[in-house]
């Protein structure tokens, strides 16, 4: 029975998500589109399969609808008329998170993803309009715990693995805690699985991957795959954080056949900072997941082959260029090489750190870690940039945040911006000369006992949450032999390379240059990562320049 408009209320646009197109603007896209009529119960896409066609509602209702089907099934948003379908993965080439359902007759807009991706391009206004819209659609979806379901044990590895595949690559999904969530059992039971089978994803509703590795979740909901063929690329660009993407997008741009891999997800240390307010072009600033999500859609579009897990195990020379070797995959090969790889966060030298981690010690503040802390208190260890931001961010959720800063002074190693946003924010206290010497709780995190590191004054602070910002080690344990290091691990470039005609960023390897973070003597700033990633591409033109090695 078709609803009527009095019981179907339009979803309403609180945050930008659901804009209508212009008269104008359909005109345009029905140039290369496909007007169709569509009646009540007429599936448009659905969950689960690739996102491949732009839908534009002309006339009519139409649902978005999540569990289509299922007892469990939800309603995410009804459009009507102006209005788009569709969330990032149109974009980024996943497959779709919710299903699209006609709930009252009338007319749609088809158009190829494929075309709209290429107007997104070349339209800078039509381009910001839906780039804002998914974005925030996407928001939206980890807000509300959409997508598929991970259940599991707080103190499980494989589930803390899978959970962090998923929040790092801003997959809509939920969380469901064996030890606390009520409905854990009761859904296992359904499924015919045991506890001790468990983590497990559920997908679309009754598809169970029971403990699946991240290349097996990330092939499923329609990351990209590896790239296929044996042929030799131009580039090679290992690591997709600021830098590594910067390269990715001029190098791509430049005509430059490119390959990009990277471990865990697109953006590298940048995608767990919640907001980043002094990077060039966003005054309002911008989180580190939204500037990686845009660079990543930006890569694609001009042909950059980004994988995504894919780590990189060795660097070897292969017949005059080079093989990346990646873990459980073929080697990649390719005429130059960029090392992207940035750094790994650093852990606190305490007892038992490892059997809270996931279950009360973090080392990212993102939406996920956001929900989890609301009315709370919240421990933060570190002084610089990233626990500043962090503070921020958890205190819009937190009962209170408490810095513990190691030293006496912000100046030397926060932004100034962010010590001035901080002394004007309610509920956050800054422990000067403090340092964390256990942590206490039975499974998950009850307190930190923390010292003061002057008078010895030991303190205990009761929470569920702390934050660890205190640093990264380079991640280059995979370069072994394969390049020069400093005595800290970092790439070796320029003058400290072997080579007599090494051309700037380059290491002892012709054709082989390392930027940003895991750069010995580089400057730890997006920016400057962003700066190092495109002048690399320069500097690989130049290289090919003299050996002559370029794809034709």
């Amino acid at each position: 029975m078709t609803r009527s408009p009095a019981t179907l209320p339009e979803t309403p646009d609180l945050y930008g998500a659901y804009p209508r197109l212009d008269e104008c603007r359909i005109a345009d896209l029905s140039r290369c589109g496909e007007r169709r009529s569509v009646s009540p119960g007429e599936v448009l896409y659905r969950e689960g399969e690739p996102a491949d066609e732009f839908i534009v509602i002309l006339r009519g209702k139409v649902a978005t609808v999540e569990g289509y089907g299922s007892a469990q099934e939800r309603t995410i948003a009804v459009h009507g008329p102006g209005r788009f379908l569709g969330e990032l993965g149109l974009l980024t080439r996943q497959v779709a998170f919710l299903t699209a359902v006609v709930r009252e007759a009338g007319e749609i807009l088809v158009v190829r993803a494929d075309q709209v991706r290429t107007l997104v391009a070349g339209d800078p206004a039509f381009g910001d309009l839906i780039l804002r819209a998914y974005l925030t659609r996407r928001t939206l979806l980890i807000g509300m715990d959409a997508g598929f379901r991970i259940i599991g044990s707080r103190y499980s590895p494989d589930a803390r693995r899978l959970r962090e595949f998923a929040a790092r690559n801003r997959l809509p999904h939920r969380w469901i805690d064996l030890e606390e969530d009520e409905e854990a059992e009761a859904l296992l039971r359904q499924l015919g699985i045991s506890p001790q089978e468990t983590p497990v994803v559920i997908w679309r509703g009754d598809q169970v991957l029971r403990n699946p590795t991240v290349a097996t979740l990330a092939k499923t909901v329609g990351l990209p795959v590896p790239r296929r063929g044996d042929g030799v690329c131009d580039l090679i660009v290992v690591g997709a954080g600021p830098a590594g993407l910067a390269a990715s997008v001029y190098a791509a741009s430049e005509g430059l056949t490119t390959v990009v891999l990277d471990a865990v997800a697109t953006g590298g240390q940048a995608s767990t900072s919640s907001r980043i307010e002094n990077y060039l072009g966003f005054p309002s600033g911008i989180s580190g997941a939204e500037l990686a999500e845009r660079a990543v859609i930006q890569a694609a579009k001009f042909g950059a082959w980004l994988t995504v897990p894919a780590e990189a195990s060795g660097l070897e020379s292969d017949n005059g260029h080079y093989s990346v070797l990646v873990e459980g995959r073929p080697a990649v090969q390719g005429h130059a090489v960029i090392i992207a790889t940035g750094a790994r966060y650093r852990k606190l030298n305490v007892p038992d750190l490892e059997k809270y981690e996931g279950s009360g010690v973090y080392y990212a503040a993102t939406p996920f870690e956001l929900r989890m802390c609301r009315q709370a208190p919240v421990v933060i260890v570190g002084g610089g940039n990233s626990a500043g931001q962090a503070a921020l961010y958890l205190a819009r959720n937190a009962s209170s945040v408490r810095m513990l800063v190691r030293s006496g002074d912000l100046s030397e190693s926060m932004s100034r911006y962010l010590i001035d946003a901080i002394s004007r924010t309610p509920g956050i206290e800054i422990m000067f000369h403090t340092e964390v010497r256990e942590l206490l709780g039975d499974g998950s995190l009850r307190a930190v006992r923390a010292q003061n590191n002057q008078t010895g004054h030991p303190i205990e602070i009761e929470t569920n949450a702390m934050f660890v910002f205190i640093g990264a080690d380079p991640h280059t344990g995979w370069l072994a032999g394969a390049v020069a290091l400093d005595d800290r691990g970092f790439v070796i470039t320029d003058n400290g390379s072997s080579h007599g005609d090494a051309l700037p960023l380059e290491t002892g390897r012709p054709g082989v240059f390392a930027v940003g973070d895991v750069r010995s003597g580089s400057i730890k700033r997006v920016a400057s990562a962003v700066g190092e990633g495109a002048m690399a591409i320069r500097l690989v033109h130049e290289r090919f320049t003299k050996t002559g090695n370029r794809q034709g």
